[in-house]
């Protein structure tokens, strides 16, 4: 880290974040993504640290000490173990979000029990047939007169069969008005007429992903967040945000098989000398360091742009694309010169890399950033579909 330059006191979060990841998440590490569920009293040790949600409102439990710093303890966990920095991911995006837009009732009562690790609340926004066109949401929200009935299924929900509690993006107004019409609300996912489903995936088993089934739940009027109909363009600015931790995210897994790679390959001899006196090995490993130096730069001047109030909108784009897809590629080379034996259960890199693939899906595929890094370069004119809209009317 002695490339970048931190205060003091981000450097004590970042010292403590490492040593409880090194100390109390490193070694488990595999055994555990075995499990399709996330380990609460693991969670409840973090939290007791300050380690979720240290960027929220001190108000709500949180520490109030910024995007870089949260991205400081993203990073040094996902070395670590990249499932349990999900919660650190999902508490910053989340319990902010709930802060922020839900009732103060809803926001005193849930942010605070999610940064000290014992709830979790999901994001319900991708369908069956939305995905990248996440606007185009089919779950239908109707007025009731004690408040909305919610009607239809999320899918591909991280923790879809653990958390306690979901914001559900809704159809609450006109069918065909795209992003308006979308109102978000606060659920309970123990109510009434809320099924689950799980999906056996390769990666992320104790987050897990699949369905939410609403039918006919009952929300009460307070639950709505934001402004209705207009919350999908409010709440999901928040994702700049999600982005740049995401880069993160990958960083650390990426760190930890690069540096686990140098110290492997001056140990293993090959033709009477360490292998890493051999280009073929030593070069590829240059590159990685080269690719995550940049990569760790880029994600973190973005948390910085974001700290210090400026547009970071591309750059939050940037970190999305690009380092889940580099990070993939450097953790397959370490696999490679870790030769036959990494490709056992006994050595984390296969495992990283099925955990950190899912992220060039989830949360906003390559292409779709492309597109915004293109919007915020040229304007609406780089969307085929703003260009189509246009020509309708």
């Amino acid at each position: 880290m002695s490339e970048l330059f931190f205060t003091e006191e981000q450097e004590e979060f970042r010292q403590t974040a490492q040593r409880f990841a090194r100390e109390r998440l490193q070694s488990g590490y595999i055994q555990r993504a075995k499990l399709h569920i996330m380990d609460r009293a693991l969670m409840k040790e973090m939290g007791a640290l300050g380690l979720i949600g240290v960027d929220l409102p001190v108000e709500f439990g949180g520490l109030g000490a910024g995007s870089v710093t949260s991205g400081l303890v993203m990073e040094e966990i996902a070395y670590a173990d990249f499932n349990m920095s999900y919660v650190l991911l999902l508490a910053s995006l989340m319990a902010g979000m709930v802060a922020k837009y839900a009732s103060p009732d809803i926001a005193r009562e849930w942010a605070p029990q999610v940064i000290s690790g014992d709830k979790i609340i999901a994001l319900g926004l991708t369908e069956p047939g939305g995905g990248s066109d996440a606007a185009n949401l089919q779950l239908r929200a109707e007025k009731a007169p004690d408040g909305w009935r919610l009607n239809g299924e999320k899918t591909s929900i991280s923790f879809s069969t653990q958390a306690d509690a979901a914001v559900v993006f809704a159809r609450s107004g006109d069918p065909a008005g795209g992003s308006r019409g979308v109102s978000a609300f606060f659920v309970d996912l123990n109510s009434k007429g809320v099924t689950r489903t799980h999906l056996d995936d390769i990666g992320t088993r104790p987050v897990g992903r699949g369905s939410l089934f609403f039918d006919d739940v009952h929300v009460p009027a307070e639950c709505i967040m934001a402004e209705q109909d207009r919350a999908f363009g409010t709440i999901m600015a928040g994702f700049d945000y999600s982005r740049a931790l995401i880069g993160l995210e990958c960083v650390g897994p990426g760190q930890a098989s690069v540096d686990e790679s140098w110290a492997y390959t001056q140990e293993r001899q090959a033709f009477g000398a360490p292998i890493i006196q051999y280009q073929g090995v030593s070069f590829p490993l240059a590159e990685a360091e080269t690719q995550l130096t940049m990569m760790r730069q880029l994600c973190y001047h973005t948390l910085a742009l974001r700290d210090a109030g400026r547009p970071h909108t591309a750059e939050a784009a940037m970190c999305k694309w690009y380092v889940p897809k580099v990070t993939c590629e450097i953790i397959h080379q370490c696999l490679l010169l870790h030769g036959h034996f990494a490709y056992t259960n006994g050595l984390p890199f296969h495992q990283r890399y099925n955990d950190v693939l899912g992220l060039q899906i989830g949360d906003g595929t390559a292409q779709i950033q492309k597109l915004v890094i293109a919007r915020e370069k040229v304007g609406r004119v780089a969307l085929q579909y703003a260009a189509r809209r246009a020509a309708a009317k």
